[in-house]
């Protein structure tokens, strides 16, 4: 799996975590130079407290577009150490 914005690959991992429909990538295999922290906020009821990054490739911005449950809830501890993206962004 690969998350791509803007020809950028933000991050490329054969080990994803499925959720949802969402592929959480291991933090290890993304390249976190191209996110920065938001203040945005989200409690999921059973993922938990979410944190979320703007993606910034120096040409192009996107608001919100990865998030990650950095101490998820015992019912999501397989995405902990993970982050997701926008699913525009992610492809096989």
């Amino acid at each position: 799996m690969k998350a791509v914005f803007k020809d950028v690959v933000l991050a490329e991992s054969q080990n994803t975590e499925v959720v949802e429909t969402n592929h959480y990538f291991p933090r290890t295999d993304v390249k976190m130079e191209y996110l920065t922290k938001s203040d945005t906020q989200y409690t999921c009821p059973w993922k938990g407290d979410a944190t979320y990054y703007h993606i910034d490739t120096g040409d192009e911005y996107m608001e919100d577009g990865a998030w990650s449950y950095d101490t998820p809830k015992e019912a999501a501890k397989n995405i902990a150490g993970h982050i997701c993206f926008d699913k525009k962004l992610v492809t096989d």
